[in-house]
């Protein structure tokens, strides 16, 4: 991971490592937790879609989800209109399901739903920053659903579900029941790490407070209810090193909780799934 304000450039020999999933309608990625998805100003190879586009060698792509910079996981872009119209009218109709894995502070004990209304952080100096905010025609309703896996030691590794898809939804959800993401450094303790991160990019004095160097969040699993694929990706090597060095929690355990987890909420998944692939 680059330890500056800017993203690497992406290796296009690791990019091939990358892909979870391709046919003629889809290229299903597993992206790291350190690159945007969206064409920069930096060139091509300095986003997932612009690798994507120089990778397949063609001029169009269709991105039919996102994760932030700092989220990790998968990834679907379309290659042509149609393919993207079905998944897009899928995300909005509620048929496509998404999975993350969450790495917590605190310890939540029980199944947590959250509904709120969404919107700007007016009291923030950061314009992106979102928060709980009431209901009106500008914000929007957001449903998140926390399933704790295994807590311990003042942290939660948990499931986390959502019925909607706004913008940094799940973060702000999480600092809202009081168990900000690990390494969060705009919802976390206080935002004037992500301000400082943008001006001169990561510091290691950072990591007793913040824990990792970027937010424990990954988007695990994607399917399609009325279509017969689920696309996975396998879990993050940073997350599994803090879960096994920091909180000495067995990685073995880990992987064998999620997929029970995951097979009781109908997921297909296995623990060679799960297992670690190079998309650091």
């Amino acid at each position: 991971m680059n330890e500056g304000a800017d993203a690497l450039s992406v290796d296009p020999y690791l990019f091939a490592k990358w892909i979870l999933f391709e046919d003629e309608n889809l290229l299903v990625l597993n992206k790291p937790g350190w690159l945007v998805c969206h064409p920069s100003k930096n060139g091509p190879w300095s986003s997932l879609v612009g690798a994507a586009k120089e990778y397949i060698g063609v001029d169009s792509l269709h991105l039919v989800s996102r994760l932030d910079r700092e989220t990790s996981g998968v990834v679907m872009i379309a290659k042509h209109k149609k393919s993207a119209s079905f998944w897009q009218k899928g995300v909005e109709a509620r048929m496509v399901g998404r999975i993350y894995l969450a790495i917590v502070r605190g310890e939540i004990r029980q199944e947590t739903k959250v509904k709120t209304f969404l919107g700007n952080a007016t009291d923030s100096k950061v314009f992106v920053k979102q928060a709980i905010a009431k209901e009106s025609r500008k914000s929007k309703i957001a449903l998140t659903r926390f399933l704790p896996v295994k807590f311990a030691d003042e942290h939660t590794l948990c499931l986390v579900q959502t019925e909607t898809g706004r913008k940094h939804q799940i973060r702000v959800h999480a600092q809202h029941i009081g168990h900000s993401i690990v390494g969060d450094k705009l919802y976390g303790e206080d935002e004037a790490f992500y301000l400082s991160f943008c001006e001169g990019g990561w510091n290691n004095k950072w990591y007793d407070t913040l824990g990792m160097n970027r937010q424990a969040l990954h988007g695990l699993l994607m399917n399609h209810k009325n279509e017969d694929q689920e696309f996975i990706a396998p879990l993050p090597k940073d997350m599994m090193e803090f879960l096994n060095k920091r909180l000495g929690w067995d990685k073995y355990e880990i992987k064998d909780l999620v997929v029970k987890f995951l097979n009781k909420l109908g997921c297909t998944v296995s623990l060679e799934q799960l297992s670690n692939t190079s998309n650091e």
